[in-house]
């Protein structure tokens, strides 16, 4: 299945969800789908990023184990920053007042998928 297809099927399945992205190491989008525009979806992919290579430093200088999952609550939307393998992530993007907890299910369950498919 192709990653498009996947991130398509994580943003229908989660009420109010607004883009997903995968994206490399570096912050480059590899693919996305969503309701945004393709440059906003990569410019929320590349800062978020940024978020997820600094946890990891942080929780790698701690000798903690690695970084699941990193949830950012703001006013207007949340976003949800899973590692997929050490090289990529996924980032979920979806409105405010929506159910967090089916987006973490939902977005857990497409990272499993997402690995499949770079292994």
């Amino acid at each position: 299945m192709s990653f498009k297809t996947l991130l398509g099927e994580l943003v229908f399945k989660v009420p109010g969800a607004l883009g997903a992205i995968l994206a490399d190491w570096e912050g480059e989008a590899v693919d996305q789908s969503g309701h945004l525009a393709d440059y906003e979806l990569k410019v929320i992919g590349a800062h978020k990023g940024v978020i997820l290579q600094n946890l990891r430093e942080v929780v790698g200088r701690l000798e903690d184990d690695q970084v699941r999952e990193i949830v950012v609550t703001t006013e207007k939307v949340q976003t949800v920053i899973m590692p997929v393998t050490p090289d990529y992530f996924l980032v979920l993007t979806l409105n405010r007042d929506d159910v967090l907890g089916r987006a973490l299910f939902e977005a857990r369950r497409c990272v499993a998928l997402l690995k499949k498919e770079i292994d």
